[in-house]
């Protein structure tokens, strides 16, 4: 059946419901219009927003999945019977909260598009406006955005976290707060570093799953050697036994032997398996207990030249 071309002219090949019943009961063009826009373009924006939210809720389902997988890969590496590291906790978190934040961001802003075109605006321009203030953006802000993608990938590959004794090149201490743009390290004297996320080129982490003391001892050249060592090692194991300590000693205190014969004197290493962040106490404690030791067992050590004064 051949459409009334006026019907048509006032609402198109395919007219609504709306805009028909409206033509029929006033042949006004305009009002038909006018009816069918207030009637069908509410119930499609509606219906978009709905859509909207359901993909939204299905993609933060997602990567709620996604970021307990992570937390779980974080929490294996530990040690048995260790808590869960708050570390990777607060990890996690930041992950969630940053991915949750783009997912929304993305579906709603399409959905903003998408509304705005069912409402008649002409999105060309628009598209090609934001685009082309998204590349100005994007050229002025680049070191902005080479920091926050390394941030996101430092905070996935859990590269470091707070309390952390860590090597930035940059810096060199214990980091206080990580976000995406940055991060807080603060150094043994004090000094507060700021380091941008996109200038750091490595990282050496001194305390992440299991630390490590490395003491070298120095005895003179003519010194007993093996019975240096043999008091070394029993230095450490008494440490290794003692209540303030077992707990942070992991494995059984190593000597590696001579590390270096140098000006007259001879190098022993030593080496204990340590939980993170423990070994720089103990090393000054044990600094301590085997010159204490070297001493009572009669074994020399070397004295350092004298600066001659004037």
């Amino acid at each position: 059946m051949a459409l009334d071309p006026r019907l048509v002219d006032a609402c198109g090949d395919r007219p609504g419901w709306a805009c028909e019943v409206i033509w029929d009961a006033s042949h006004n063009s305009t009002l038909s219009k006018l009816g069918d826009f207030v009637v069908h373009t509410p119930l499609k924006i509606v219906l978009i927003l709905v859509g909207a939210l359901v993909v939204n809720r299905m993609l933060l389902r997602v990567i709620r999945r996604f970021v307990n997988t992570l937390a779980g890969r974080a929490t294996s590496g530990l040690l048995s019977g260790a808590p869960i590291n708050p570390r990777a906790a607060a990890r996690t978190q930041t992950i969630g909260i940053v991915l949750r934040s783009l997912a929304t961001a993305t579906v709603y802003s399409f959905t903003g598009l998408v509304i705005l075109g069912e409402i008649g605006i002409n999105l060309g321009p628009l598209i090609a406006g934001a685009g082309i203030a998204g590349v100005a953006i994007g050229f002025g802000a680049q070191t902005l955005v080479k920091d926050f993608l390394s941030g996101i990938f430092m905070l996935i590959e859990d590269q470091y976290g707070v309390g952390d004794v860590v090597d930035l090149g940059l810096a060199t201490g214990t980091v206080e707060a990580v976000n995406l743009r940055s991060t807080r390290v603060r150094s043994a004297d004090g000094t507060v570093w700021h380091v941008p996320n996109g200038g750091i080129l490595r990282v050496g982490n001194k305390s992440q799953d299991w630390s490590r003391a490395l003491l070298d001892v120095t005895v003179a050249y003519d010194a007993d050697i093996r019975r240096a060592s043999e008091v070394i090692k029993q230095v450490a194991d008494e440490m290794a036994e003692a209540e303030e300590w077992k707990h942070d000693i992991l494995e059984p205190p190593e000597v590696w032997g001579v590390e270096h014969i140098r000006d007259g004197a001879v190098v022993i290493r030593l080496v204990l398996k340590m939980r993170p962040g423990a070994q720089f106490k103990l090393m000054r404690e044990l600094r301590l207990r085997i010159k204490e030791a070297l001493e009572q067992a009669g074994i020399a050590t070397p004295v350092p030249p004298s600066t001659p004064t004037e």
